[in-house]
């Protein structure tokens, strides 16, 4: 049984335990649960989203219902376009935060591309967009 921390468990992930699935968002990306959408009851969620080697994205304008969405670009490089700011190279070391319900697009990434993505909630709705 784990115990609650106000409404939150002690989590552990490490990487020789963690599983890519392709089921997430993005058929071009795979992703690898952190366990902290378990481990605080949806709250939050985090990811590891790496490329498909040799899939592209469509570069669909689209935007979230969420309250707070952060990138942090670990390997590789990708290119996103955002409402009012335009296309932005974000390479590793790169961070950006994704205010709630700005419309973007992922124009291109390298196939080592690896990212870590934070969000709250862990499960939220994503919208198509015209562009800005």
């Amino acid at each position: 049984m784990n115990r609650m921390w106000s409404g939150q468990a002690f989590s552990v992930s490490h990487a020789d335990d963690g599983k890519f699935v392709g089921e997430g968002l993005r058929a071009f990306f795979e992703y690898r649960d952190l366990g902290i959408a378990g481990a605080t009851g949806g709250q939050f969620g985090a990811h590891v989203i790496r490329a498909v080697p040799g899939r592209e994205s469509p570069a669909a304008w689209h935007k979230h219902d969420l309250a707070f969405q952060m990138v942090y670009v670990t390997r590789g490089w990708v290119v996103f376009e955002y409402e009012d700011s335009g296309e932005h190279v974000l390479r590793e070391g790169s961070c950006v935060l994704q205010p709630p319900g700005i419309r973007h697009r992922e124009l291109r990434h390298s196939d080592d591309l690896e990212l870590i993505e934070i969000t709250a909630p862990a499960d939220f709705a994503t919208h198509d967009a015209d562009a800005p």
